[in-house]
């Protein structure tokens, strides 16, 4: 199991003579504050656009695309267990050359500006991030991201109540969709800290890519919280409400994905291990096991990376 790249849920696919059209047929669901919408195509088809006049939050379900946004990226692979923001007023221009053998679906949540705005102004009001000098804000320009647990999670609670029968929908879905922009925010921190963008300019960005870098090294949690001049409650809850994940659970990832680099490079499994900050080899790979489901002699060997 990848640590950043859950999978939603996949509505079944619609029969193929109930579809009015093989090449993104759009099944919609309006909300107060939301159209969500399920696209499936059928066959291959090629330069098919997509245009968003609002924000868009869209997710991979199954099969996969190739795409660009029209005026932002290269074509690029877009697979389940992904998701890609699209600003407003940007098109998404995508082919489909598999699809005759392995249909495409996919979702898109269109939001409502003036609730997005609101939302934003009223967590930054009213939870104030112990960073001072951090915002809630969405970025437009981090919009490729690998799902993580907490994202998908907040994504599939809002295709449940979208496609629900039940009078207090709107009401439910309103509260659903904050959830997600807050998972939306912390899953694009995280990338950015990947990059390595926040070191210099922010506590979060400067402790990530110290941890990053000494993950051989015995990492306490009180000495890393003074590099912040945060106390330690502070701190924990400073990472959580930035990164989604609490310091220790951030550490642990980032020595298997650090673990994973070795074993792909050949190193023994036990070199690996203490490499990475486990003084015991057995609880190495416990963890690994854990985290990534096989064992890291299975993962080197069958080469699942």
């Amino acid at each position: 199991m990848n640590l950043n790249h859950f999978q939603l849920n996949k509505p079944n696919l619609t029969q193929e003579n109930k579809l009015n059209t093989l090449v993104e047929n759009q099944t919609k669901f309006s909300l107060n504050n939301c159209e969500f919408s399920i696209y499936e195509t059928h066959k291959s088809a090629y330069d098919v656009k997509l245009h968003f006049e609002h924000l868009a939050f869209t997710g991979m379900l199954r099969g996969k695309k190739w795409m660009k946004l029209q005026d932002k990226s290269n074509y690029f692979e877009y697979l389940p267990g992904e998701s890609v923001l699209v600003a407003p007023g940007e098109t998404m221009v995508i082919d489909f050359p598999d699809a005759d053998k392995d249909a495409s679906q996919c979702i898109s949540l269109t939001l409502n500006p003036e609730f997005v705005q609101e939302s934003l102004d009223l967590l930054n009001f009213n939870a104030k991030k112990v960073d001072d000098s951090s915002q809630w804000n969405i970025s437009l320009e981090e919009f490729y991201l690998l799902n993580s647990k907490a994202l998908a999670s907040a994504t599939n609670n809002i295709m449940r109540i979208a496609m629900d029968d039940n009078s207090y929908k709107d009401v439910i879905a309103d509260f659903a969709l904050k959830e997600l922009l807050i998972r939306l925010m912390q899953t694009q921190a995280r990338n950015l800290v990947e990059k390595n963008t926040l070191k210099n300019k922010s506590r979060i960005g400067f402790v990530a890519d110290y941890i990053k870098k000494n993950l051989h090294q015995k990492l306490s949690i009180d000495a890393i919280a003074k590099m912040a001049y945060v106390s330690k409650s502070n701190f924990f809850k400073m990472f959580k409400e930035e990164l989604g994940i609490s310091p220790n659970e951030f550490i642990i990832q980032e020595r298997i994905k650090r673990a994973k680099e070795m074993l792909i490079h050949n190193s023994s499994v036990s070199e690996t291990a203490f490499s990475t900050g486990f003084s015991d080899t057995n609880y190495f790979i416990r963890v690994f096991k854990q985290m990534e489901g096989v064992t890291p002699k299975i993962f080197q060997t069958k080469k699942l990376f």
